[in-house]
């Protein structure tokens, strides 16, 4: 028997409870970090970087797969430019209007190193991604954040903790309704000479730290602090030149000397004594129009992957002499010449396509700011999250560290933890339900609520907390602004007034004739006021749905009561008339204004109001008022059988 196929229910992205992670870039790979979350409609990129061994648009994110538009959110956890250096392009040249932060560091250093990498990119103007303009104008789009300080943008909560491994590296905490991400970027837990270690963060999370593959830093003088002491203690060292080549590196170093504050106690303490930023030492060389070859000397050169720059200068100019020697400081992304010269070839191609011998020696020295596989395991033995997103990292470098990270976990009955390592474009789906709780605020909360309780007033959502207010309190705790309408309608009617009351006092109860006014008026279900005027009577309330039905039925009976003879001519007031008659005798009974009946017997008189009902006795005889006041209520309440 065929079973019918269930439909599937579209669930509004902002109700929806699945969190989705999408690397754009970093994923199973080293360089071009940009990861997209999208979480109860909201959309957050986290980083923006370049590929270090691509040129031009390759160099880019994956950002065709997503429309710029939609994010709301754009955070740069540092300022190395597979992290940041596609930034000004994604700022100018595509229709993101989302706002975007990083710590005050990293945005000084942002600068100068994005300016730095347009002058000495080694490609065609046609093919640069932007230029010193586009940098200057994405300036004003940045916006800074503290340590520690919460921001909140379109219902997304964040903050940022210290991350170690440059100035100004900052680890997000991000939460979307009540669900809480960690976005590690680069960090070290390991204190150096002048930063701190990344900080462990106090809150409970739901979702868990990104781990960046252990990687080395480039052989760039910003991740350095020289060793003065070393170097006062051997005189015989003192005749060999010691040069950081690197206009860029001078200007980074003022920014050092500012944000001292956000450096370890050690350089804290010192700055009072003595600036450990300035060097016995060790000299600036501006170009290499400065630089007097002879002899040995040491340069620490950038870019530390020498793609271009003084550092693939030098090297060009040195690697033909056995004496000479280069020392690759970190980790080297696939592409780049560091990583070439690595593999020890027997030449090499230089940037205008000349073949030269390399003959000179190739070392690497682990000089590292990222975590390594202990460090990582700790921080995230400390988290405990229920979930670790592993990208930025070499595909079969992360594939290991997944693999450890799940053997240290599987025999933990108590700490149950799943590793995702997702390649570039693909996404991770994890699922968070949480309860929605909307909290009862202004006068509405005066009172204590018992257990039952009903609580009756305005639901208001703003992002993803939800308030219930008196609508008297919106003005207060809102941006929004409490109005009324009032409706007023005008209803030809010409038929007798008392017969319309009649048929009202027929339709409810709930019908008041107002003293003190020059009209006839009526409140008919206290809501709706009704007044009498030559040829038409208006109707007048405030509308809501409740007040807009009682008029609809008031409406009704006036159009009724105008259009219909029968009703006229069958009025209370000719039916009391008619039995007053059969009582006492046609002769004694009066109707001739079509208002008031008047019943006189024997030179006694009583007078009835058709209108109010009120009877209005001219004889100190009570027999007779008795009676007619009798048959008057009895005609009435037959008349009228459900008030």
């Amino acid at each position: 028997m065929a079973t019918k196929r269930k439909v599937d229910v579209i669930v509004p992205a902002e109700e929806s409870d699945q969190l989705l992670i999408r690397p754009l870039g970093a994923g199973q790979e080293v360089g071009r970090s940009c990861i997209i979350l999208e979480f109860k409609g909201r959309k957050i990129m986290l980083d923006c970087g370049i590929h270090p061994g691509l040129e031009g648009m390759d160099a880019l994110p994956y950002i065709d797969l997503i429309d710029p538009a939609e994010i709301d959110l754009l955070l740069i956890s540092h300022f190395h430019l597979d992290h940041c250096g596609a930034l000004p392009w994604f700022l100018q040249k595509t229709s993101f209007k989302g706002r975007t932060f990083m710590t005050h560091a990293t945005k000084a250093i942002y600068r100068w190193l994005l300016s730095d990498y347009v002058k000495v990119s080694n490609i065609s103007a046609d093919d640069m991604l932007y230029t010193e303009t586009d940098l200057e104008e994405s300036m004003d789009k940045i916006e800074t954040i503290n340590f520690h300080e919460v921001k909140e943008v379109a219902g997304i909560k964040f903050w940022c903790y210290h991350a170690g491994h440059v100035l100004g590296a900052a680890m997000f905490m991000i939460e979307i309704a009540g669900v809480k991400l960690l976005y590690t970027g680069d960090f070290s837990r390991q204190e150096d000479r002048h930063l701190m270690a990344a900080e462990i963060p106090s809150s409970l999370l739901q979702h868990g730290p990104r781990h960046r593959q252990p990687r080395g830093a480039v052989s760039d003088p910003r991740l350095r602090s020289g060793p003065n002491e070393y170097w006062q203690n051997h005189p015989e060292l003192h005749d060999i030149p010691i040069y950081y080549a690197s206009s860029l590196a001078k200007k980074c170093m003022a920014v050092y000397q500012t944000y001292v504050n956000a450096m370890n106690d050690k350089i804290r303490k010192a700055i009072n004594i003595n600036n450990p930023f300035v060097f016995k030492h060790i000299s600036n060389l501006k170009s290499m129009d400065h630089f007097d070859d002879i002899g040995p000397s040491v340069v620490m050169a950038s870019p530390g992957m020498m793609q271009s720059g003084l550092s693939r200068e030098l090297f060009e100019s040195w690697c033909t002499d056995k004496r000479n020697g280069v020392i690759i400081a970190g980790y080297c992304v696939e592409g780049t010449l560091a990583k070439h010269i690595m593999s020890e070839p027997e030449e090499i191609t230089t940037m205008s396509g000349q073949k030269l011998q390399l003959k000179m020696s190739v070392d690497y020295i682990s000089f590292s700011a990222h975590t390594d596989y202990q460090q990582t395991s700790e921080f995230i033995r400390a988290l405990k999250p229920p979930h670790v997103i592993l990208v930025h990292g070499e595909q079969n470098e992360m594939a290991r560290l997944k693999a450890a990270l799940i053997r240290e976990y599987e025999d933990n009955d108590q700490v149950h933890i799943e590793v995702h390592n997702p390649r570039n474009t693909e996404a991770v789906t994890l699922n968070f339900r949480g309860e929605k709780l909307a909290k009862v605020m202004g006068s509405l909360a005066d009172k204590k609520c018992v257990q039952g309780q009903r609580v009756s007033g305005i639901l208001v959502k703003k992002n993803f907390n939800y308030h219930i207010l008196n609508p008297s309190d919106l003005s207060t705790y809102t941006e929004l602004a409490m109005s009324t309408v009032k409706q007023t309608q005008a209803v030809p009617f010409t038929g007798p007034y008392s017969l319309l009351v009649c048929h009202l006092r027929n339709l409810t109860g709930d019908v008041e004739e107002l003293d003190g006014t020059e009209k006839s008026t009526l409140k008919i279900f206290k809501n709706i006021t009704l007044v009498h005027e030559v040829g038409m009577v208006l109707l007048e309330w405030v509308s809501n749905p409740l007040n807009d039905m009682y008029a609809d039925a008031v409406t009704t009976v006036v159009l009724e009561v105008q259009s219909n003879p029968k009703a006229q001519k069958g009025g209370p007031g000719l039916i009391q008339a008619v039995l007053l008659r059969d009582m006492f005798g046609v002769e004694c009974v009066d109707f001739s204004d079509g208002k008031s009946i008047s019943v006189t017997v024997d030179g006694r008189s009583v007078h009835v109001s058709l209108e109010t009902r009120v009877r209005d006795e001219c004889s100190e005889d009570d027999s007779l008022r008795e009676m007619v006041e009798l048959a008057v209520q009895r005609l009435y309440d037959a008349l009228n059988p459900l008030i």
